[in-house]
């Protein structure tokens, strides 16, 4: 995780203990005998719902999701355009070093279609293909995690009513009650922080990371088939920028003044259509 992240994951976690604080002391919250009814509950309704495999890949990839940097899209156009370059000065089998080397196994995958020299066409089947697939186990994955969130609540409930019993089968009894009514409280407590805090946040994050892994993946697709066809590596540049945001970009655009010049356009000009447009048109047609 960055740096900025578990900063505000600590403060925000501080925020969150410091209104229990608040108006009591912790340990009133601690109830050995709800956490493992809804743990061991949530647990339990998880290994019979899929199998350990799966969960064991489950872990992976979250462990593997807060544990490694993704590459930003800035930094995979430029492997993109260098690997162009080298292409063109050293020739497409100059990239099996290169497969070799890099850390990011769908630009091996693709760099390896270079140097084995698929088509164009195939390249674009075959990593697609793999971006599909990936696709969907993530979606697996997730499907896991927003499943084991909702028997957590579940459990909870369960923990709430084995408290209620024996509180109401001892309702004469005020030492029954005061040692059942803790159960009963904290189980929905344990199965609803259970649930929100941890289960479904890893999800949305798994979701997140899914979805940036399948845009660096579009990037890479697209330099290789350019790589592929010899595309000039300037106009490669040009393409694959577009897939970054404005400000990613920024320094590239074209200043308006260069873009005056190729035109042969003055200030005047600009200044004259400027008045005699009407504001919000955008064209004959208007809006």
């Amino acid at each position: 995780m960055k740096r900025l992240n578990i900063i505000g994951l600590l403060l925000c976690s501080l925020i969150f203990l410091g209104g229990f604080l608040l108006k009591g002391k912790l340990p009133l919250y601690f109830n050995i005998a709800s956490l493992m009814i809804v743990v061991g509950g949530t647990a339990t309704a998880a290994v019979l719902s899929f199998q350990l495999a799966r969960l064991r890949i489950v872990f992976k990839v979250i462990r593997s999701s807060y544990g490694r940097r993704l590459k930003s899209e800035a930094e995979i156009v430029d492997i993109l355009i260098n690997l162009a370059i080298k292409s063109r000065m050293e020739g497409i089998l100059s990239l099996q070093e290169d497969e070799n080397e890099t850390s990011v196994l769908f630009l091996r995958r693709g760099l390896g279609c270079l140097v084995d020299n698929y088509s164009p066409q195939q390249i674009r089947d075959i990593l697609n293909t793999e971006m599909y697939f990936f696709k969907l186990r993530r979606e697996d994955s997730e499907r896991v995690l927003r499943t084991t969130a909702d028997f957590s609540p579940a459990f909870g409930i369960v923990g709430s009513v084995a408290g209620l019993i024996p509180m109401l089968a001892g309702i004469d009894d005020t030492g029954i009650i005061l040692k059942t009514v803790p159960l009963a409280l904290t189980s929905i407590l344990y199965g609803l922080i259970l649930a929100n805090f941890f289960f479904t946040p890893l999800a949305a994050n798994l979701r997140e990371r899914t979805n940036q892994e399948l845009l660096l993946q579009k990037i890479i697709m697209e330099g290789i088939i350019a790589i592929q066809s010899e595309l000039n590596p300037t106009v490669l540049r040009t393409k694959l920028l577009s897939f970054l945001t404005p400000a990613d970009r920024k320094d590239d655009l074209v200043p308006l003044s260069h873009i005056q010049k190729r035109f042969h356009i003055s200030d005047v000009e600009i200044s004259q259509n400027s008045q005699h447009e009407p504001h919000g048109s955008f064209g004959p047609g208007g809006n």
